[in-house]
């Protein structure tokens, strides 16, 4: 029997949907979570050092998350009942000044591994039992708008998740694009002139809130 081969989501695609048991009941994804923003994130095991300080982290930062709208929603190929001791120890450990972490996020049991292999989580060169570290941004609509997949020697830097959804809900916001290195409270990127008349326009703008390097790149201040 062949084996079924999934193609990996893409950004744009609608996120695919399943039903899991997770630590905190059963979920239907990704309808549960219509209206909100979802980091759907995986990592390779259970009570393994860098998980371990990756969750820490991220459930410190829940606070941060749910202000901008974001559920958390973790997937490793353990058991439930792996996942539920793991996370009683987390609480227990102290770590970069991260101390008595209670993960209330859900943590998704794929034993069977048919979540992480619909989001192409399961990469064999990798290892073929146990996921990289994936990440899946999703907006309010179930819509996939960034994929970050990082080895499973190196820790996600949270921050920079972070940033990308603040950039993302700015950019839909607001209708721009945002700059390298981009921070909220910095200058942002107005959509390219469509028309030789816009781009003049533009260049020869007196307009305060705005500046021009280009007639392509144009500015829009913040502050």
């Amino acid at each position: 029997m062949e084996e079924q081969i999934n193609r990996m989501p893409l950004i744009g695609d609608n996120a695919p949907e399943f039903k899991a048991v997770t630590t905190q009941g059963e979920i239907n994804f990704p309808s549960d979570y219509k209206g909100k923003w979802v980091i759907l994130f995986s990592h390779p095991a259970d009570f393994t050092p860098v998980c371990t300080t990756e969750f820490m982290t991220f459930a410190s930062m829940m606070d941060d998350f749910n202000k901008l709208n974001v559920q958390l929603v973790g997937l490793s190929v353990d058991s439930l009942y792996a996942h539920i001791a793991w996370l009683r120890k987390i609480q227990e450990l102290e770590w970069n000044g991260l101390k008595n972490i209670n993960v209330t996020f859900p943590l998704i049991e794929d034993i069977r591994m048919e979540v992480a292999k619909k989001y192409g989580m399961i990469q064999p060169n990798q290892s073929n039992t146990q996921a990289v570290r994936a990440v899946f941004i999703i907006d309010p609509k179930g819509i996939i708008r960034t994929i970050l997949y990082y080895p499973l020697s190196t820790g996600r830097n949270f921050d920079e998740i972070k940033r990308i959804v603040t950039a993302l809900q700015k950019a839909d916001s607001d209708g721009v694009a945002t700059p390298a290195d981009w921070r909220p409270g910095d200058d942002v990127i107005i959509p390219t002139a469509g028309s030789c008349g816009t781009a003049k326009e533009r260049m020869e703008s007196k307009d305060e809130n705005m500046y021009c390097l280009d007639w392509f790149m144009c500015f829009k201040r913040e502050k």
